[in-house]
């Protein structure tokens, strides 16, 4: 459980979703889950939640029956009902005998299992849980709005429709109205049985239309009231013993700030009511802006009514209520609950109408959360209900003190950022590509930048300005600018104080400062090292750009990711450790977090940008995108990420550690923030609309979810999501973009970083609610989950539509097959062929009457061509002679084609009009009515030439629009060619996606340096790559003569044979430094493997890789040496027929295929010293116990490759610090067995080598002569070790990987070299006793006695040789700093009680209790009783002061714990002949600098009485 949370938002327009216990438990419909919350009359507490439903909660009821208070119901939108017991928040039973969608649920007050439930239908079901029986109710075909149980009569039950009609059941009596309650003219809303039996005499005051009596109701025993509130803005009681009204109260118009909503629009009405058990004679109902009246029912006069929440401004709500519950707490308090459309649950005092404190919900996506760093605990969130909150964490009054700001947003809010000075003055950005500035701290609306992006807002950052921004004024107007990363690969530069001005694009400062030509990659993430110095960009194609500011030098590339880049993030530099401030941490969509360290590339910055390929740690555990990271401001590398799998993970990036896993989530999560104040908490947001606040400390869990648990964690955040469209509901349009997509659910309603989803969470635009309010009160309130990028395709779009509108999915195709074998059926039977339309069939009609009428036509056309003179009413090609037209005279046919063509129109035959115009000659008049009918054909077009080329001109431009209606545009571009509008037909198939087509019209007649060309083919690129066609869009590239692009993006797949390809294709078009960074990705792609050939064949195309080829052969004979181990595992079949290790050593084997294979020559000193400047400049960072063997291997690759060189160049001193570097490597990962080995390899004679080295060195260089001592002490070291085996005779020693381990994380921790490894190797180890045998040595320490079996003469200088591990200088070095991290723990320690005592909320501090528990108890002189804060602090500086005085070249190389040492010498004097000079000199020093408690354990366990004893006395 989480130790604070926002929930989701109550659902909207259900008449009955909340609801509340006598234990004072508040249970609300929120999406598809129920939350539990806690009340009393100064605070709530979420206690938890009800998940089962797939769908919105359209109902929540508790039961209220004495002793099951603990049992509730809710109903869905799922069509099912469920049971609950809301204590062990389990499912009990459920039932769907409903078959339309539930819209009334209430729990019966008299029967303890029956719940009662209505739907839109009318539908009513009892349903008796205890005996899983349901009986149904048809008492009115109507919308059922509401229900209410008696809570006197345990079979009435009150329903009210959406037509205004309220009904009152009889159960026991099947579909028997008791009552019909007319008087509503409008929905009712929510129904209120008065508290108490009987009818007492109330004023009434009828309303005109109402049946009631005129005066005073007498009282009835089987009577009882009921209130009910409707949209027509009325509150009425009613009498169920008479069945009529009693009284009307009309909703009061309140003047409310000059903002209220205009109470006589009643689609932004909803009117509920609730009758308080403590006060019968009054009814709460809600108005038309949020209020909550109180109205006393006794009290005469017009203004029944009181204000809740007046006697102080901004307590009511500001927007409309649905919901309200009342319930009696301590003391005997009623308390009201109300939930609004403002989002805000509010809880009142019904004595004092006050309200008590408001609870804030959210209503989307939380997709930011920053913590201000002036205003201490001020946490702003970003939401995707078009509003930020802001949160007061450290309130102590009010925990949930939030601040809502709305104005000037409209769209969902997906990036913060506070300002870093300027306190409360807060950076936004929207969905729809909108950046803003709030003032928090006032009530003036947002500065809104005039320039804005084309899609989603991921990032706005604060940082300093950079050219060509100008800044005028003083102050700190100077100091800062505002920057913004959107979906389409933009970041611009924003002035703060001139928002209005232009913003500029940063990439042309880089294209400048850089040279670079080439496209840049969609910058998809910023952010600022916090000293202002060093910007990171993140790029979509997983690499991340490190900048040097003011002028954007380009200082690295890290090519880590190969996938979308989601966020990066900065250590912070107030850490203990310098180094850590150069840490930055990446997530992508690949589900590994890295982490690189700069501090070589900011330091001393390149001439040319660096390529970093090698992560300083890598994270991995989580299954999904990662969304977010925080690094923590209290701890040294402790960091925390969010991903898609539903859980937050801390991580301890030194050591590589995960240290806990957050699973209170049930979605994805999507942004986190890591306390301000305090060290174990952290705060994360996801797409469950919540905001979570937990504690590091109390959590099960240590890595996220693998498996089945992370399939089971998938699926219930898919079915948390999933909405199942309705055909009734009208789907709305969705949105993408260019990053992924979400999917929400807000209020019931869909919602859906990266293109950010759709998600609806009405916003507060009067226009919204009108439209919210028509879709009706059951009506799923938003948008569909946003369409996936497949669905772009015909088909996909089609079949998709349908789903949503309710459809089956493959009914589409199904129905399109059948219709395809039908019309193959129908062509081959034959068919008689239809007679065509007559294209004059008036007068062919006319020709068809009897013979009579026949021959006055011929009597009548006589008359005419002969006496000239017409009869009387006879106009010839009209009217009733309209068949004469054809025998008389031009003017007579013309006529006759008038009337004609006239009845052609009106029959909706427009061609045969058109072809009587065209045998009139009227071509343009034909041309004309074919465009305004959209009946042009190409033989219309094909004779508009005949009225002139003006007129041909715009018939072909008309029937171009009307080709495009009907989809043809390859024919209407066509079309326009004719008209010499080229270009205007390469747009025509550019807009309709028809790129090939366009881009061969334009080859074809565009000259072939027109830049539309190049437009054409980067456009189709763009989209060909988005859709994941790299072949053809690199192909585009390429035409485009952008071939730095075309090699990137056939690198985007990421397997070997495209990034091969993209190599080659790189070296081909010159991009050398391209081509090299492929190739050396590839080549490691093949090395994991162990296709060690093909890694070398691809290397070799590169001259400049030349070091990676030796580096590469090296860790291929490393691994050929190491296959006959234990170690590793030899599975290459593919690997080179190279010499195998010769007895000489293996840096001269490695020597000799070097020279044969790769031509490298001890004389070359220059190309000697290249190849090694160019591997140290490889990211080879330090190891930890969690690295991989094959990761390990590599390093230990690199290390052994700058030796041979340095070996080659003479550079003796280099050679043995590479050697030491690499021991030392093996050491701190705890491979004691792979140090022995490398040790092997390196050093066959043992320390003899080591002399042979050391004689090449000048004496004078004690940094090269320190390096050769650490040598021989990690040789002796191991060779300590072999001996204590050889000569244990009873009880087996620890491993010695065991015990190296346990030195190596001593010494890496913050306590170096501390003693817990000594003392717990004295816990395992018994004194070794002289009568056991060899033959009781384990096996694998058997056959290391066997290789080697020493004579007594070699054992005695075997031991000698180990007075090299006894270095005294060395023994200060690790005592003074074991001192200091002690006296650093009892620091912290000493600070983390004190703020404990100053009130520290949260008690179970990790650093505190690891602390503690490593403080031993017996020890009384590190109890922080017995030490002040200005001693330790004293101490600390007296060991920096004796650190100070120790050489440099004894604190610069690793060296072997000397106190270990003399334990094991001492130890092993019990059974072996130890020189005495060597015992006392291992006496001494422990009794010098074995001052520790964990060393004196370890003495005891180790050592004999009488040495025990000395160091005792030396110690007094």
């Amino acid at each position: 459980m989480p130790e604070r949370l926002l929930p989701a938002s109550p659902n909207w327009y259900c008449s009955r979703s909340s609801d509340a216990n006598a234990k004072g438990v508040f249970g609300f419909g929120a999406k598809n889950s129920v939350y539990l919350i806690s009340i009393t009359s100064s605070s709530p507490v979420v206690v938890g939640e009800l998940i089962g439903h797939r769908e919105r909660v359209s109902g929540f009821t508790f039961c209220h029956y004495l002793g099951q208070e603990d049992l509730c119901a809710s109903s869905s939108d799922d069509g099912t009902v469920k049971i609950w017991d809301c204590e062990r928040k389990i499912m009990l039973k459920e039932h769907r005998a409903h078959q339309s969608t539930i819209t009334a649920l209430h729990w019966s007050p008299l029967e303890k299992d029956l719940v009662v439930s209505g739907d839109e239908k009318g539908v009513v079901v009892c349903y008796w849980h205890n005996r899983n029986d349901t009986q149904s109710f048809f008492p009115e075909p109507r919308n059922v709005f509401c229900l209410s149980c008696s809570p006197h009569n345990e079979n009435y039950i009150a329903v009210g429709y959406k037509d205004g009609m309220i009904i009152v059941i009889d159960i026991s009596k099947k579909n028997e109205v008791v009552h019909r309650l007319r008087g509503h003219d409008d929905e009712v809303h929510a129904l209120a049985w008065c508290p108490e039996p009987g009818e007492e005499a109330l004023h009434s005051r009828p309303e005109e239309g109402t049946e009631v009596n005129n005066g005073l109701l007498g009282g009835c025993e089987r009577g009882c009231y009921l209130a009910s509130g409707s949209k027509d803005q009325t509150v009425r009681v009613w009498s169920t013993a008479k069945g009529k009204g009693v009284m009307t109260l009309k909703l009061p118009f309140l003047k409310r700030r000059g903002a209220g909503v205009d109470p006589g629009v009643k689609e932004r009405l909803w009117l509920t009511v609730n009758w308080p058990k403590g006060h019968p004679t009054h009814i709460v109902s809600s108005c038309f802006g949020g209020e909550l009246l109180s109205w006393d029912l006794m009290k005469n006069g017009k203004q029944k009514w009181t204000l809740l929440g007046s006697a102080s401004e901004g307590q009511t709500h500001s927007r409309i209520v649905f919901n309200m519950t009342s319930v009696c707490v301590e003391d005997n308090r009623e308390l009201l609950i109300s939930i609004s459309m403002d989002r805000e649950i509010k809880c009142w005092d019904l004595s004092t109408l006050e309200c008590c404190w408001t609870l804030p919900s959210l209503g989307g996506f939380v997709y930011a959360l920053t913590f201000s760093p002036v205003d201490t605990g001020s946490l702003a969130v970003g939401v995707g209900d078009n509003m930020i909150r802001v949160w007061s964490t450290l309130s102590i009054q009010n925990k949930h003190d939030t601040k809502t700001f709305w104005q000037g947003i409209k769209s969902k809010v997906t990036a913060l950022s506070w300002h870093t000075l300027k306190e409360g003055s807060l950076a936004f950005g929207t969905d729809d590509g909108k950046v803003g500035i709030y003032e928090a701290y006032s009530n003036k609306p947002p500065q809104i930048s005039s320039t804005y992006h084309r899609k989603t807002v991921y990032t706005v950052a604060w940082g300093p300005p950079i050219p060509p921004l100008t800044f005028g004024g003083d102050g700190d107007k100077l100091s800062v600018a505002l920057y913004s990363c959107a979906g389409e690969g933009v970041i611009f530069q924003h002035n703060p104080w001139k928002l209005a001005g232009e913003a500029s694009d940063i990439d042309k400062v880089i294209r400048d400062t850089n040279g670079i030509k080439h496209k840049l990659s969609p910058h998809t993430d910023l952010s600022w090292k916090p000293d202002g110095k060093i910007l990171a960009i993140g790029n979509e194609d997983g690499s991340v750009d490190v900048f040097q500011a003011p002028n954007l030098k380009l200082l690295c590339t890290i090519q880590q990711h190969h996938k979308i880049i989601n966020v990066i993030c900065w250590h912070h530099e107030h850490g203990s450790q310098s180094d850590l401030g150069y840490l930055i941490a990446s997530g992508s969509s690949n589900a590994i977090v890295y982490v690189h360290n700069l501090k070589t590339v900011i330091e001393s910055p390149p001439e040319s940008p660096a390529l970093i390929t090698e992560p300083y740690r890598s994270l991995v555990g989580h299954t999904a995108k990662i969304t977010s990271l925080a690094w923590s401001p209290h701890h040294d590398g402790r960091l925390v990420s969010v991903c898609y799998d539903g859980t937050a993970q801390v991580w301890d990036v030194p050591q590589e550690e995960a240290v806990c896993n957050y699973r209170g989530h049930k979605g994805r999560l999507l942004c986190v923030q890591w306390s301000p104040v305090d060290p174990d908490v952290v705060w994360t947001g996801g797409d469950d609309f919540t905001v979570q606040e937990w504690a590091v400390s109390k959590q099960e869990h240590t890595k996220p979810p693998k498996g089945k648990k992370g399939i089971d964690l998938e699926k219930k955040r898919s079915s948390q999501q999933k909405v199942k469209a309705k055909k009734k509901k009208k789907q709305m349009t969705s949105k993408a973009g260019s990053k992924p997509q979400d999917g929400e659910v807000t209020n019931g309603e869909g919602e859906g970083r990266h293109s950010v989803g759709l998600e609806e969470g009405p916003s507060d635009l009067e226009e919204e609610e009108e439209k919210e309010r028509e879709a009706g009160p059951q009506a799923t309130m938003s948008t569909p989950i946003a369409a996936s990028k497949e669905s772009n395709r015909p088909v996909d779009r089609i079949v998709s539509e349908k789903i949503q509108n309710g459809g089956k999915a493959f009914a589409f195709v199904k129905r399109e097959v059948v219709k395809e074998e039908r019309k193959r059926e129908k062509q081959e039977i034959p068919v008689k062929k239809r007679k065509p339309r007559s294209l004059l069939p008036l007068s062919t009609t006319m020709d068809h009457r009897p013979k009579e009428e026949l021959q006055q036509d011929c009597l009548t056309l006589a008359a005419i061509r002969h006496s000239k003179v017409l009869p009387s009413q006879c106009v010839p090609g009209s009217g009733d002679h309209i068949q004469l037209g054809l025998f008389g005279d031009r003017k007579a046919l013309y006529q006759m084609f008038e009337e004609e063509g006239k009845s052609h129109i009106e029959g909706g035959h427009y061609d045969s009009a058109i072809y009587l115009l065209l045998w009139k000659g009227d071509i343009t008049g034909a041309l004309q009515m074919a465009t305004e009918k959209g009946e042009l054909t190409d033989h219309l077009v094909s004779i508009a030439p005949m009225a002139g080329y003006q007129v041909w001109s715009r018939t072909v431009e008309a029937f171009v629009k009307q080709l495009c209606f009907q989809e043809q545009f390859v024919k209407a571009a066509s079309y326009l060619l004719s008209i010499h509008k080229v270009y205007e037909a390469v747009e025509l198939l550019r807009s309709r996606q028809l790129y090939r087509e366009a881009i061969a019209l334009s080859k074809a007649r565009l000259c072939p340096e027109d830049p539309v060309l190049k437009d054409l083919y980067t456009a189709w690129a763009a989209i060909l790559e988005k859709d994941g066609h790299y072949s053809t869009a690199a192909k585009c590239y390429l035409a485009a003569d952008s071939a730095f692009d075309a090699a990137k993006v056939i690198a985007k797949k990421g397997d070997v044979v495209s990034l091969r390809a993209a190599a080659e294709l790189a070296l081909i078009v010159g991009e050398k430094d391209l081509s090299h960074s492929l190739s050396l990705r590839c080549a490691k792609e093949l090395l994991s493997v162990q296709d060690w050939l093909a890694a070398q064949e691809v290397l070799q195309t590169q001259e400049s890789l030349l070091g990676h080829q030796l580096l590469f052969c090296t860790n291929e004979l490393l691994w050929k040496s190491l296959a006959d181990t234990a170690l590793i595992t030899w599975s290459s079949t593919s690997a080179h027929s190279w010499m195998a290790i010769a007895d000489d050593g293996f840096l001269t084997a490695v020597s000799e295929v070097w020279v044969k294979e790769f031509g490298i020559s001890p004389i070359d000193s220059e190309k000697l010293k290249l190849l090694h400047q160019q591997l140290k400049s490889m990211e080879n960072p330090p190891a930890t116990v969690n690295v991989p063997i094959k990761q390990l291997l590599f390093h230990l690759s690199v290390d052994l490759t700058l030796t041979l060189l340095s070996a080659l160049a003479g550079s003796w001193g280099e050679m043995l610090e590479e050697m030491l570097c690499a021991l030392s490597r093996c050491r701190d990962t705890g491979h004691f067995i792979l140090m022995k080995e490398i040790c092997g390899l390196l050093f066959p004679k043992g320390t003899e080598s080591i002399s042979n080295f050391k004689g090449k060195l000048d004496l004078t260089d004690e940094k090269s002569i320190s390096a050769a001592q650490s040598l021989e002490a990690f040789i002796c070291y191991l060779k300590l070790y072999e001996l204590w085996w050889t000569s244990s005779s009873e009880h087996t020693p620890l491993l010695p990987e065991e015990t190296i381990a346990a030195s190596t994380a001593a010494s890496h921790n913050d306590e170096p070299n501390g003693p817990d490894h000594i003392g717990g190797a004295g816990a395992e180890d018994e004194a070794p006793d002289d009568e056991c045998s060899a033959k009781e040595i384990p096996d694998v320490l058997a056959s290391a006695a066997e290789q080697e079996k020493p004579e007594r003469l070699e054992k005695a200088q075997c031991v000698l040789t180990c007075k090299a591990c006894l270095s005294e200088p060395h023994a200060m070095l690790q005592a003074c700093e074991r001192a200091k991290a002690e006296v650093q723990h009892r620091l912290s320690n000493m600070v983390y009680h004190h703020l404990k005592n100053q009130g520290d909320q949260h008690k179970d501090h990790p650093a505190a209790t690891q602390t503690e528990n490593d403080t031993p108890a017996s020890e009384p002189a590190l109890s922080e009783e017995h030490a002040s804060l200005p001693s330790l602090i004293a101490l600390v500086s007296e060991h920096n002061k004796q650190l100070a005085e120790i050489p440099e070249h004894v604190k610069e190389h690793p060296f072997p714990d000397v106190m270990e040492c003399c334990l094991i010498l001492l130890h092993m004097a019990r059974t072996s002949e130890i020189p005495v000079d060597l015992q006392k000199e291992a006496l001494a020093l422990v009794q010098k600098y074995g001052t520790t408690h964990a060393l004196r354990k370890a003495c005891q366990k180790f050592l004999t009485p009488d040495c025990t004893g000395e160091v005792q006395c030396t110690e007094d």
